[in-house]
């Protein structure tokens, strides 16, 4: 066995960039590149999943979305585009794949008539908690391949590398950061 054979399929893209662009740091590509790929396998497994309950990622989030509401589990399909971040164009298309599965119901608002409100069927309820359930042993599958620790780890570098995109705070190199 190679040296080449021992690396990862990213490790042997940096090596043969590094020596065709030696000018260009190329180090960037070990985490951007194996958090792509990583990316690709998490959805794959979690998608096996939502599949055997009938649904799309899409559709698992807007019935989680509405499930996590509590009680009486609905939510305006503004509300649900948000929490899903999905424009309103493609949250219309997900309601109305569940309310033909007799998932979830569409209303007038109680509180202004003229506004929507959708939420979740007895059927609908079922299937999510169902779903859910199955979807949190999986993750947890997932993450056993790390120890608790390193999981924990993970999850804190994660946390701090997301907030630099999604939520205010000034650089590291601005006073007081």
């Amino acid at each position: 066995m190679t040296d080449l054979d021992r690396l990862d399929h990213v490790a042997r893209i940096q090596q043969a960039w590094a020596r065709e662009r030696p000018d260009l740091d190329v180090a960037p590509l070990g985490v951007i590149g194996r958090l792509h790929r990583l990316a690709g396998h998490l959805t794959d497994r979690l998608l096996i999943v939502y599949r055997r309950y009938g649904l799309g990622e899409g559709e698992f989030d807007v019935l989680a979305s509405l499930r996590r509401a509590g009680p009486p589990f609905e939510r305006a399909p503004g509300e649900l585009a948000a929490y899903t971040m999905v424009t309103t164009g493609a949250m219309t298309k997900r309601i109305d794949r569940l309310e033909r599965g007799g998932l979830v119901t569409r209303r007038p608002s109680e509180r202004d008539g003229r506004a929507r409100v959708v939420a979740l069927t007895d059927a609908g309820r079922e299937l999510i908690d169902e779903a859910f359930a199955e979807h949190t042993r999986n993750e947890r599958r997932l993450l056993d391949c790390l120890t608790p620790e390193e999981a924990a780890q993970l999850e804190r570098l994660l946390v701090t590398w997301l907030a630099c995109f999604e939520s205010p705070r000034p650089p590291r190199d601005e006073p007081g950061a």
